[in-house]
């Protein structure tokens, strides 16, 4: 009766034991495929991939580029140069002298129609009063009597007037077009200039000298200025 029962618990100990071998070896076996797994997904993450590099080159401008833009618009070219606060002087003077050409050019047709029409009263009005152009009666002075203006003199007057309008007009365009080149050379000038550097170690030195005196020459007392660069 034991042997009967020894027999019929061994077969079932020792199937038992063969499937825990088994679970172990399959245990075993999906715990090495993680690890293998988890060491290449380590070793995949740790290689650096190449990015390409941007290489940013610093602003140079091109002197002949600034030169061309500010001829052909004012300011452009200090605009190419990045000289933005330029902008402000220089339409600032291009509207002042704008102003002062039509001011001037204004007057000068002013001063032009009355020397005219004076001139043609003196010859074909002067007895008639009534027939005056108005254009010359403006420059009399409130109060007056045109009558008393109807002369030479005053033509006279009118005539420098008219002369001294279109001078002052004539020298406004010539400025003008001097501070327009004068832009255009500033616009140049930056340009070469943009990356010019001034040595750090550029500096001016004083101190005091003293000569003793020799058969030579005398005693001696001075300064000494020295420039270090």
């Amino acid at each position: 009766m034991l042997l009967m029962v020894i027999m019929n618990y061994c077969p079932f100990s020792v199937k038992s034991q063969e499937i825990d071998v088994a679970v172990n070896d399959t245990v075993d076996f999906v715990s090495a495929i993680d690890s293998v797994m988890m060491n290449a997904l380590q070793a995949f993450d740790s290689i650096s991939v190449a990015q390409p590099i941007l290489i940013i080159q610093p602003f140079k401008p091109n002197p002949t580029k600034a030169v061309l833009y500010s001829a052909i618009f004012p300011g452009l070219g200090q605009v190419y140069n990045r000289k933005y606060w330029k902008l402000p002087i220089v339409y600032g003077g291009f509207m002042g002298f704008a102003y002062a050409i039509s001011w001037n050019n204004k007057n000068l047709q002013d001063c032009s129609d009355a020397y005219k029409d004076l001139t043609f009263d003196l010859a074909n009005y002067a007895q008639e009063p009534g027939n005056w152009h108005q254009s010359w009666q403006n420059f009399v002075a409130a109060g007056v009597d045109p009558s008393a203006r109807f002369n030479e003199s005053f033509r006279t007057q009118l005539k420098r007037w008219r002369d001294y309008y279109r001078r002052n007009r004539d020298l406004s365009i010539i400025l003008t077009v001097g501070y327009y080149l004068i832009w255009m050379a500033d616009a140049y000038v930056d340009a070469q200039l943009f990356d010019f550097d001034i040595s750090p170690y550029l500096s001016l030195h004083i101190e005091p000298v003293f000569s003793l005196r020799t058969s030579y020459s005398p005693q001696l007392y001075g300064f000494n200025c020295s420039i270090k660069f």
